[in-house]
């Protein structure tokens, strides 16, 4: 009798969620989405969830664990959730080990791709992509420079204009100038008109976002968002619609893609703005229209801009562009985010579902353009 040969084995992928930032639950909710939806015929999926101190421990395959609900406490992953885990950084190794304490490490497999689903600093600031690239290993999106380029929306802007994106008025504050130079830093402030925006250089999920409308009222805008970072963006009222566009690595070397764009439509009875709570807890409030009722040639320009700004910061993998449409039908980029949400009810996936590409099948062309990049310099 002949010997059958060993079945292939399936393409293993570490799912990376939790982390330090402020964003913490809203990570744990798009692994939720993506562990429901990842193809277990093809892919062995092994959740790694990172503690708010950083300690990276093996993860419940439970997406119900995760979900984020409306009265309930948001997920959390702990340090006693599962045992630790180590990745080696020798280079080409890709295995994961983990460690009980009084144990001797034990293995608990080779990788052959990370899906990094961090939101916010210390893992879509380039941080854990450094990481990730010492250890040579494929990973989903963003590398190290347009991870940490996509989290700052300072250098962010600067990145864009030197592109000749159009960006709306800003200036930026960072704590010494608020400290030593309140003065001039509010002077700057006035400059743009009212209403602004003050927001986190470094956060996302909304956290921390004031609309001011009276410069009396900034001081307390900024000792807001400095809650979640030294450093403060301000950025001018731009009158228009929000406009959002997913785009998607092109594969074999070919130009990246841009999805059908989609528009947030909030109740401003409910928020003033999308904050957090109109995003992540009252879906009442808002309304998510993919695709977006635009003109033709407005669609099109949003999708090109979108590109553009996903080349212009180096993006790979996926990102998703946000712009203001306004009433004279020109198009301003707000930011470009390099892990957008990706629960089965955010804008990238829901854009993407509009355009032709279902959820699961998004998952799987992510992981296939994550393990077609090379790793290290490219």
């Amino acid at each position: 009798m002949s010997e059958q040969p060993a079945p292939a084995r399936k393409t293993r992928v570490a799912l990376l969620f939790g982390g330090r930032s402020g964003e913490h639950a809203i990570s744990a909710a798009t692994a939720a989405g993506v562990l429901r939806a990842i193809d277990r015929t093809r892919y062995d999926v092994v959740p790694v969830g990172i503690t708010r101190d950083g300690r990276w421990v093996v993860a419940a395959d439970e997406p119900e664990r995760w979900e984020i609900t409306r009265g309930a406490a948001l997920p959390e992953v702990a340090a006693d959730d599962g045992a630790e885990v180590i990745l080696s950084l020798t280079a080409g190794e890709h295995t994961l080990r983990t460690l009980e304490p009084g144990q001797v490490p034990s293995v608990l497999g080779e990788v052959d791709v990370v899906f990094p689903l961090l939101h916010g600093p210390f893992g879509e600031d380039g941080t854990l992509q450094g990481l990730l690239e010492l250890a040579d290993v494929h990973y989903v999106g963003a590398g190290v420079l347009a991870s940490a380029v996509g989290m700052d929306k300072h250098f962010m802007k600067l990145v864009l204009e030197g592109q000749g994106l159009p960006v709306g008025p800003y200036t930026v504050i960072q704590s010494r100038d608020w400290e030593h130079r309140r003065a001039e830093a509010t002077a700057a402030v006035a400059r743009l008109g009212m209403p602004v925006y003050v927001k986190p250089a470094r956060a996302g999920s909304s956290l921390g976002i004031s609309r001011v409308e009276d410069i009396a009222d900034l001081p307390a805008a900024i000792v807001e968002a400095q809650r979640h970072d030294p450093k403060v963006i301000v950025e001018q009222g731009i009158e228009g619609r929000e406009i959002e566009c997913a785009v998607l690595g092109g594969r074999g070397g070919g130009p990246a893609r841009a999805s059908l764009p989609g528009e947030i439509v909030v109740n401003h009875d409910a928020h003033a703005f999308y904050d957090f709570e109109a995003k992540y807890l009252d879906e009442a409030a808002v309304e998510l229209r993919c695709p977006a009722d635009l003109p033709d040639k407005v669609v099109a320009q949003v999708r090109s801009i979108a590109v553009r700004t996903f080349d212009a910061v180096g993006a790979e993998g996926l990102s998703r562009v946000d712009v203001f449409v306004t009433p004279d039908e020109s198009v301003i980029v707000n930011e470009i985010n390099t892990m957008p949400g990706f629960t089965p009810y955010s804008m990238y996936p829901a854009m993407w579902a509009a355009t032709g590409i279902a959820y699961p099948d998004l998952v799987d062309e992510l992981i296939q353009l994550a393990l077609e990049r090379p790793t290290g310099l490219r």
